[in-house]
């Protein structure tokens, strides 16, 4: 109870002492010229529009931070594209290569262990080009088309109409949209 009463007792005491602080405060801010107060006023207001921008500056450079980030991550993975396109460029030809030596395969004796075994590794490498997004691009019955297909000859064809495809000479291949090579074709005309 003691401790009660001496903490009202201060309480009492410190509550003139606000008041009489709050008085002065409320003096002193009249004894303040009124030009002080406006160019106060004024100071506070170039540091809200220099705040402001400042944020506004934060704001431009991270949203080009992110768009930094974002062009960045596009020109990677457009490299990393063209570089497997180079590689598998190369590749390409040995598929020809192993392609044409299948369809002129022994079919007996010791030429035909060897054919087999040139069959896997072709199998295999397909595979491997297929994990990657390669395909084939599709020719037939299709019509000649320039984006995804390369004219060797035009010729006269009696059962297909022009600008069909009338046979394959060399298979053209895409990565994803994008064609690696065009087929070679011979077309109807």
């Amino acid at each position: 109870m003691k401790d009660e009463n001496a903490n009202q007792q201060e309480s009492s005491e410190m509550e003139p002492e606000a008041s009489q602080d709050a008085d002065n405060t409320a003096e002193a801010i009249q004894q303040v010229p009124v030009e002080d107060v406006e160019a106060l006023q004024n100071e506070l207001e170039e540091w809200k529009a220099k705040a402001n921008e400042y944020l506004d500056g934060w704001q431009r450079a991270r949203a080009d931070y992110a768009n930094y980030k974002k062009r960045v991550e596009r020109e990677q993975a457009q490299a990393y594209q063209n570089a497997s396109a180079i590689i598998i460029r190369r590749f390409l030809e040995v598929m020809d290569d192993l392609d044409l030596a299948l369809k002129n395969r022994p079919n007996g004796g010791d030429g035909a262990g060897w054919a087999e075994g040139v069959e896997l590794i072709y199998r295999k490498l397909s595979a491997i080009l297929e994990a990657e997004g390669v395909s084939i691009i599709d020719t037939d019955g299709q019509y000649f088309d320039p984006n995804y297909h390369e004219a060797i000859t035009h010729e006269q064809h009696p059962d297909l109409e022009s600008g069909r495809i009338i046979a394959v000479v060399k298979k053209g291949y895409r990565l994803g949209d994008r064609v690696l090579r065009p087929a070679q074709v011979r077309v109807a005309s």
